[in-house]
């Protein structure tokens, strides 16, 4: 078994040199389209504009590779309350950064009354800053955050904005010790594997010991000689593993594949605090569709820290090709630039397509209007103006809910959305009708004209949110009673659909969300099958809820009441209503009561607030529990056992992802 460090050293000396001949020379990068060259100024304004801007850049970065530097020491100390607060807080740094270098370049420069011209220039002379950059995609990114918070709309165009990349993020090298590489690659032999499993755990360089580390070595060479079977043994064979270990909740994921000739396989080992405090290695995750789930869009993202940003998505697409770029980017905790990414994707689709924005099937929420483009994955969703008078709310509170949602762990079970603003769409791809019901609810977002005078008539949405698209739960089951009770699918998808629900909001309990509204209409499933909750306007933490059993009624004339006879405040949750909302079919009820019935009792959810509230955080894997390595006698998960008894419905096993799903 050998083992080397994958990328070579790289001339950044001849780098820096190009950097500095096209911040000079800014003509040589200004050719857009055979476009006139722009004259350039004598004034130094539009260097020292875009020198600001990429301080402002590299400042965001260096404290976003810090704070996520951070996550190692938390996992090796096991200070749950603090990964979780880390990875909260850091999706606000980009937003922060950004309006500091807005506020410096208006302060330093009066940016927003400078003329177009150093706008233009300022830009090619940060092409040239960018030249031998790491994060090139990321700086561009930052570039359009800050310039469109100071730039009328009309220039939101590729002269002065990165519509598209500059710089490729191609073969992006570094001359640093090769310890700071990308990945590393190990060569082991057929019967040498555990040599090679020992070396990566190894390699892992955590500071806290392995509880049995000969037992987690023997387990995943054989994960690795049962991946192999009877394979012959080409001689490319190699383990490429990722430098970066992957740290969200409480874990930590060694992430890689597996190369035998033509064939890649994704590995991934995820490594976990056991109830002595120690560390062992759970599993041995080895398909695309282990890794689709690892990174889903369903889960908060993750704390890695990446020199080379691209490389590591290059990496990961390699072992999830059918993974967009701009959800991997997501996962990484990049979601500006995997915004950017979906925003380009989308304009692509669009002049390649030709179908029209409709309303999107399925019953219409109350609160929001959802359209979508029926060739596009994704639907959109709008705030409407007007509520229904049991929806005590506000559009500022529902922001905030989707703030919430964005923040907090999302344990699988909670779609993840893009939230833009001032967002322009052809009118000519809206249907009449569409346009019609946004008119009616939507009013104060809608704007139909050719703002930009360039003769094309645009539909204008002020804000809006963007998530993937799932059938909704309701549209899914309605599916298994059209086919009937005779059918052995249909009954097989139905069960799935009842038992993937009631795990669904056990995982939500898990992360302390209530979902507030629970009926089917308000989940998805996914291409994968997990159901995931997507409506969050009445979404609550669980410690701020009140469960309550209904109290009896004190005489006939209460018993025989159709109105509420008891008191109820505002938080006052009763699990014992749920049934009649939820449970009408006779088929589902008896799926749901048998798996799930303690979600209708007070005391389970009483029970887990009091436990959050002491400070007690559920282990919720993203993987199957059939994907566990068998217990060998050795030491069990932290808080498994507890977790399973708590979460299992009276008399049976725990059914939830709360012990690994």
């Amino acid at each position: 078994m050998s083992k080397q460090q994958s990328n070579p050293r790289s001339g950044r000396k001849q780098a820096a040199l190009a950097a500095q001949e096209v911040v000079a020379q800014p003509q040589a990068a200004a050719v857009q389209g055979g476009g006139a060259l722009p004259q350039l100024l004598e004034s130094s304004l539009a260097r020292d504009i875009a020198r600001a801007m990429m301080d402002g850049f590299n400042r965001h970065y260096r404290l976003f590779r810090q704070e996520t530097a951070r996550a190692k020491h938390r996992f090796e100390t096991a200070d749950w309350h603090g990964q979780q607060r880390g990875q909260r807080e850091r999706i606000e740094f980009y937003d922060v950064r950004v309006r500091e270098c807005v506020q410096r370049l208006e302060k330093e420069f009066r940016a927003g009354s400078q003329p177009m011209e150093v706008w233009h220039e300022a830009k090619l002379l940060y092409i040239g800053l960018l030249v031998g950059h790491f994060q090139p995609e990321l700086a561009e990114t930052f570039f359009n955050s800050v310039t469109t918070k100071i730039l009328h709309r009309t220039y939101f165009q590729n002269s002065f904005l990165f519509v598209r990349p500059a710089i490729s993020t191609e073969y992006i090298q570094i001359d640093e010790p090769s310890e700071s590489t990308t990945f590393r690659c190990y060569y082991p032999r057929r019967d040498a594997l555990e040599e090679v499993a020992a070396q990566m755990l190894e390699d892992c360089r955590l500071q806290r010991a392995f509880t049995d580390r000969a037992r987690d070595v023997r387990r995943v060479a054989q994960a690795l000689s049962a991946m192999l079977g009877d394979a012959k043994i080409r001689t490319n064979f190699q383990i490429q593993v990722l430098s970066s270990l992957f740290y969200r909740n409480k874990g930590a994921y060694l992430v890689g594949k597996l190369i035998n000739g033509f064939d890649e396989m994704p590995i991934c080992l995820p490594i976990l605090h056991d109830e002595r405090g120690g560390l062992y290695v759970d599993a041995l995750l080895h398909t695309e569709r282990d890794m689709h789930t690892l990174f889903s869009f369903s889960r908060a993202y993750f704390m890695v820290d990446m020199e080379i940003p691209s490389a590591y998505v290059q990496f990961l697409r390699s072992i999830m090709p059918r993974k967009p770029r701009n959800e991997i980017y997501n996962s990484l905790g990049l979601a500006k630039q995997g915004k950017n990414l979906f925003y380009r994707d989308f304009l692509s689709h669009l002049r390649s397509s030709t179908d029209k924005f409709r309303i999107a099937p399925g019953i219409k929420g109350m609160v929001m209007l959802v359209f979508d483009l029926p060739s596009f994955p994704y639907v959109f969703k709008l705030i409407k103006d007007y509520y229904p008078p049991q929806k005590e709310t506000t559009r500022e509170q529902i922001k905030g809910k989707y703030r919430l949602v964005k923040q907090h762990d999302r344990v699988g079970r909670m779609a993840d959305t893009m939230e833009y603003s001032e967002v322009a769409f052809p009118r000519a791809r809206f249907e009449d009708e569409l346009i019609a019901e946004i008119q009616k609810f939507a009013p104060s977002q809608l704007e139909i004209s050719d703002r930009d005078g360039d003769g094309n008539v645009e539909v204008i949405l002020k804000h809006l949110y963007i998530e993937r698209r799932m059938i909704p739960l309701n549209i899914y089951l309605q599916e298994t009673f059209d086919a009937g009770e005779g059918d052995a699918r249909a009954q097989r998808q139905m069960e799935h659909a009842v038992i993937e629900y009631g795990n669904a909001i056990k995982d939500l309990v898990a992360a302390n969300i209530f979902p507030g509204d629970m009926l089917w209409k308000n989940f998805g499933v996914t291409r994968h099958g997990k159901v995931v909750f997507y409506d969050y306007d009445e979404i609550e933490y669980l410690t701020d809820c009140n469960f309550r059993k209904v109290p009896a009624p004190r005489n006939e004339e209460e018993e025989m009441s159709g109105e509420i006879w008891y008191s109820v405040a505002r938080n006052d949750v009763f699990p014992e209503t749920f049934g009649p909302f939820l449970l009408g079919n006779p088929r589902v009820r008896d799926i749901f009561m048998q798996h799930h019935g303690d979600l209708l009792e007070p005391q389970f959810w009483q029970q887990h607030k009091e436990r959050i509230q002491q400070g007690h955080v559920y282990d919720v894997f993203p993987y199957d529990g059939s994907s566990r390595f068998a217990d060998e006698g050795g030491a069990a998960p932290a808080d498994a056992a507890a977790n399973a008894a708590a979460l299992a419905p009276p008399g049976g096993t725990a059914q939830s992802g709360n012990v690994p799903a």
